[in-house]
């Protein structure tokens, strides 16, 4: 007993310390938290306009999306149509994400309205490995995805990246960053085209 009363006399500041720089970092925390969504919401549209040109507006899918994600958990999916000026469907974009080498990657995917092609990718966050890994986030390597089948992406050593096809040329040092974001956006796309095929949302231009 007297040990630790010895303790808390010594130490009580450093505990109230501790207590209180706590408390300042939740409130901070939670202050930030609503300008940190919106901030990657903002982006997220930014990067998709670029995916779909000619989409105007985005209209979220109102039925539940859940997809199982290659490490096996499930987790529900916001997809979204892109709709041209005229209100015609010309694709549909959504966020993926899976293990990379060093962390989770975090994607916006685009597709075409029937879900045949990919329009393309972009990074929403990542860490992998500077100079290496994280060249998934170069145009050399994106670009390989536009225009790809929707359905048949596979990952090889030695190829030409300009030609568009089903074979992604992975990046020379980072095959693991490389095989992820083919598994993240492959995974992705074909669950979330079968859900939304079963819930007949493709069947016309919007819901």
């Amino acid at each position: 007993m007297k040990s630790l009363k010895y303790f808390i006399a010594q130490s009580w500041l450093l505990i109230v310390a501790s207590f209180f720089f706590g408390l300042l970092i939740a409130v901070a925390n939670a202050g930030l938290s609503p300008r940190i969504i919106q901030n990657k919401i903002n982006k997220r549209n930014q990067l998709v306009t670029g995916l779909l040109p000619d989409a105007k507006n985005f209209v979220p899918v109102d039925s539940e999306i859940v997809i199982q994600s290659i490490d096996g958990k499930e987790s529900r999916v916001e997809v979204f149509q892109a709709l041209a000026e005229s209100g015609e469907r010309v694709g549909w974009s959504f966020n993926a994400a899976g293990p990379g080498f060093a962390d989770k990657i975090e994607l916006v995917v685009a597709v075409d309205a029937n879900f045949e092609k990919i329009a393309g990718f972009d990074v929403l966050s990542s860490n992998e490995t500077p100079g290496f890994g994280d060249q998934i986030k170069y145009d050399y390597f994106r670009s390989q995805f536009e225009g790809a089948p929707a359905d048949a992406l596979k990952l090889v050593s030695v190829g030409e990246p300009t030609d568009i096809d089903a074979q992604i040329v992975a990046i020379s040092g980072a095959t693991v960053s490389s095989e992820a974001v083919v598994e993240i956006v492959s995974n992705a796309i074909t669950q979330i085209k079968e859900q939304i095929q079963e819930k007949g949302i493709m069947t016309d231009g919007s819901e």
